[in-house]
């Protein structure tokens, strides 16, 4: 397995700052690494350029880098096949955890109701604050919420005022901007007495727990049970995923987020090697 990791945009022979501790681990673990170039990779027809360091024939890759659109993704998994390189995860894999619509139905029974939008247009929003119903929701698009800005661009106190809702809408949009994927997405809101679990899968088997990147210094709770959840995960029979994880104030833990692997952040705490190998898949 070689694993490919985002490049450094000033030395882009050398990895990101950011991926360098697991480039590193990733050698040290007996494993090939190369870079490739992200800008090029979300840019227009730069796929090629971007995987020109690859090494033809390498076999299957496991990319660790930034979000990639699903078209861009896609487009990667072409020019590495070109070179004889297979991604791990397919380009539907990826778009199925990293968009909300493509892993909510088989997490329905453990995560927030939701519903979404496709497009960004004012009938669609009132279209599917309506099939939620009343209440506070959250909002966010197919990959992300902006919950840095929560009062102005992802909490609505009730769907029922739907002016509210649409002035939180159009503040979202404008701050996603060019990023905007997909529509909005709309989640109820549920209160939860914890910080958020990241928890990393490989063919369906959780390999590590550890904190979410946003609290990485809040660790797990012992408590942690994954027994409704890890049916569900097995059941999407995607290579490599995140599953984000929260205890509601009732006790009952719920699924945030589902994203694919290679695109989520690895929390500061935890260490490069131990990650490495829990990428690995099983034999």
């Amino acid at each position: 397995m070689i694993v490919l990791v985002a490049g450094d945009p000033l030395r882009p022979r050398r990895p990101d700052e950011h991926f360098a501790a697991e480039a590193d681990a990733a050698r040290a673990a007996g494993l090939d690494v190369a870079v490739v170039d992200h800008d090029a990779l979300a840019s227009p027809d730069g796929a090629r350029r971007a995987v020109s360091r690859v090494p033809e024939g390498a076999g299957i890759a496991v990319y660790r880098g930034w979000m990639l659109r699903a078209g861009h993704y896609a487009a990667f998994a072409e020019a590495l096949a070109a070179r004889g390189v297979t991604l791990r995860t397919g380009p539907e894999q990826y778009r199925q955890a990293h968009e909300l619509p493509g892993w909510y139905a088989a997490l329905a029974a453990v995560t927030p109701a939701t519903a979404w939008t496709t497009g960004d247009d004012r009938d669609g929003f009132d279209r599917a604050a309506a099939t939620l119903g009343p209440g506070p929701a959250v909002l966010r698009d197919y990959t992300k919420s902006m919950k840095h800005h929560w009062h102005e661009a992802a909490y609505i106190p009730d769907l029922a005022d739907t002016a509210a809702g649409w002035t939180v809408a159009s503040r979202f949009r404008e701050l996603r901007d060019d990023e905007f994927t997909g529509g909005f997405v709309l989640r109820r809101f549920e209160s939860f007495g914890s910080a958020e679990v990241r928890t990393w899968w490989v063919a369906g088997a959780c390999r590590l727990v550890g904190p979410h990147p946003d609290t990485p210094h809040d660790a797990p709770p012992a408590t942690l049970d994954l027994s409704a959840v890890e049916p569900l995960v097995a059941a999407l029979a995607l290579p490599f995923v995140t599953v984000d994880l929260a205890l509601r104030t009732d006790g009952e833990w719920r699924v945030i987020e589902l994203g694919d692997g290679q695109v989520s952040d690895r929390p500061s705490t935890v260490d490069p090697g131990t990650f490495v190998t829990a990428m690995i898949p099983p034999d």
